[in-house]
């Protein structure tokens, strides 16, 4: 009798904590929202409603869009507003950008994994990251070492993706994408071979798993009330999300403390060539600031901005191509044009070599068809700002 009577008070117990939690969650929602105001956009439901659509979500989003460029979607304590209206768009971006931040409710969400870096900063932090990332990104030692990185992997790619054909296997080309950009984003950036598309090196396939996951993990915490009594608590998927970011950070603070060693004992080379190394050079100007955390922040940012964005891109290209195989043509016919390659079997190597700068601007129509690409499906479709005046 008295096991039932300590179920029975626990389940009552735990029932009213559930319905307090929701009255709690539907009054932060619903309290001081102007929701009827004719001042304010009007109102497309709550955030809770994207639970339904997480696997689909910015086709959702796009369809609410063509019915009303600029709503609100309802959030506990604040409206989330989306727009794409383009006089909107150039406002934030462009007009009055410095009235627009990330504001500290995207920096609770990002800061776990981004920590100091550009997507999670604003203000000073985020200048001077710019400015730096400008300055290096355009520097000749840099673009030459990038190019020369990128058409060493995508000779890889070609040899992999043949193997394949040759078996007549299947493959998921978007896996196979991002574990060649991340090969490539990995070199430029710390200056080591990663090898995941071979998947080669143990250490770095449980890098990008975490990374992945890591990133999955933190944009839930859009649509998950609870996300920081999880992580207090250290439970379910924050704590998935924790023991993530201990192997990232793991594997980057060792590349960073060992890049670090080198430069100390004058053993790098090539001219400083990848990222890491040049910001490596540019800490000894300030050792405090720019310490070991600051470096991991930096590059990790970096590399989700150039793996992500490329590896989705171009899986969207040959979806497209597969689709429209009079296009395909076309933009194959040009690259054999251009490379002088006119074999349907051509020397992988010798043909990766013909892929210069020069070629590349002459290459037109394989432009033109990334853009329309990125157009119908772009690599960032949503940017996240909040106002630093309110909405």
């Amino acid at each position: 009798m008295g096991i039932l009577f300590t179920i029975f008070t626990f389940t009552a117990a735990a029932l009213l904590l559930v319905i307090i939690t929701f009255l709690y969650i539907t009054f932060q929602i619903y309290s001081g929202k102007s929701i009827k105001n004719p001042n304010y956009p009007p109102v497309n439901g709550t955030v809770f409603g994207q639970l339904f659509y997480l696997n689909r979500l910015y086709d959702y989003q796009t369809e609410a869009a063509k019915k009303q460029k600029t709503f609100r979607l309802l959030a506990p304590g604040q409206s989330e507003l989306y727009t794409t209206d383009i006089r909107n768009i150039e406002h934030v971006l462009k007009t009055k950008f410095d009235n627009y931040t990330k504001g500290k409710y995207n920096q609770d969400i990002f800061t776990d994994l981004f920590g100091k870096g550009i997507f999670a900063v604003d203000g000073d932090k985020w200048r001077q990251q710019r400015k730096l990332a400008s300055f290096e990104f355009s520097t000749r030692v840099l673009r030459d070492f990038s190019c020369s990185v990128f058409r060493r992997n995508a000779a890889k790619l070609v040899r992999v993706i043949s193997k394949m054909a040759i078996v007549d296997q299947i493959f998921d080309m978007q896996d196979t994408l991002m574990r060649c950009t991340l090969d490539s984003i990995f070199k430029v950036g710390f200056g080591v071979e990663l090898n995941c598309l071979e998947g080669s090196r143990k250490s770095g396939t449980e890098f990008m798993k975490a990374f992945d996951d890591s990133n999955a993990l933190v944009y839930r915490r859009y649509v998950d009330p609870l996300w920081k009594l999880k992580r207090y608590l250290n439970i379910g998927s924050e704590a998935s999300l924790m023991k993530n970011i201990k192997i990232i950070d793991a594997f980057v603070t060792n590349l960073i403390r060992t890049k670090r060693k080198l430069l100390a004992e004058e053993r790098l080379c090539n001219g400083k060539e990848d990222i890491l190394s040049r910001f490596l050079v540019e800490s000894r100007k300030d050792p405090e600031e720019m310490n070991d955390k600051y470096l991991r922040d930096i590059i990790l940012n970096f590399m989700i901005a150039g793996k992500d964005s490329s590896a989705n891109t171009l899986s969207w290209l040959f979806y497209m191509l597969c689709k429209n195989p009079l296009i395909q043509e076309k933009v194959a016919q040009e690259v054999r044009d251009v490379t002088s390659s006119q074999d349907d079997v051509v020397n992988v190597e010798e043909f990766i070599a013909n892929i210069t700068d020069t070629a590349l601007e002459q290459m037109h129509y394989l432009h033109a068809a990334l853009t329309e690409t990125l157009r119908l499906y772009p690599a960032v479709p949503v940017v996240n700002l909040r106002g630093t005046h309110g909405l």
